[in-house]
């Protein structure tokens, strides 16, 4: 069994803001880098055998603390990266439409262009699962973003990503969870 560690990376100026961010490439703030900090301390109690980080500038602030007191290379990979929002790429919460806002809560894709959660999902859990090929039997750390963590979630607990975020509407800056894969099965293994 190969256990997945997903870390959500530490708070942003656009995270602190209540800023759409997708793709955009955002640098942590101070708190973000205290966060990655205290992120890497707790994974001390892990037996970690390789990191993974999306390759977006704030996923690899956050694993570097932790790549750097294990002396591991942390692997940077576009397919983790988080759902590319489109239009609401560094929109302000309270400026989006609000028909596009209740399409989005409704589970569709509110913003134009970039992809769905559903595109998004595909890749996340593709890379997962390539991820636990490449390491059978150990522990990796996934340093990734809030709603590419929850559609990994979704998917290991066999549920739609619309209803796992109704149910987990946020994943914290810096927060850890895990998920399995054992017999080609991801497995929900929730918040550490």
């Amino acid at each position: 069994m190969t256990t997945i560690l997903l870390a959500r990376h530490g708070e942003t100026d656009w995270n602190r803001d209540q800023r759409w961010q997708g793709h955009a490439d955002r640098e942590l703030t101070d708190l973000g880098r205290a966060q990655a900090l205290a992120l890497a301390e707790r994974l001390d109690a892990f037996p970690i055998a390789a990191i993974y980080s999306s390759d977006l500038a704030r996923a690899r602030e956050t694993a570097r603390p932790v790549a750097e007191r294990r002396g591991i290379e942390t692997t940077e990979r576009v397919d983790l990266r988080e759902v590319d929002c489109g239009s609401w790429s560094g929109a302000h919460h309270a400026d989006i439409d609000p028909d596009e806002v209740a399409r989005w809560k409704a589970g569709e894709k509110g913003w134009s262009g970039g992809e769905s959660y559903e595109e998004m999902a595909v890749r996340m859990v593709a890379a997962i699962r390539d991820v636990a090929a490449r390491h059978p039997d150990e522990h990796v750390l996934v340093v990734s973003h809030g709603a590419a963590i929850r559609s990994v979630h979704a998917h290991a607990a066999g549920i739609s990503i619309h209803e796992y975020r109704l149910l987990h509407p946020t994943v914290a800056n810096g927060g850890l969870s895990a998920v399995a894969l054992a017999n080609g099965s991801l497995k929900d293994l929730g918040p550490l």
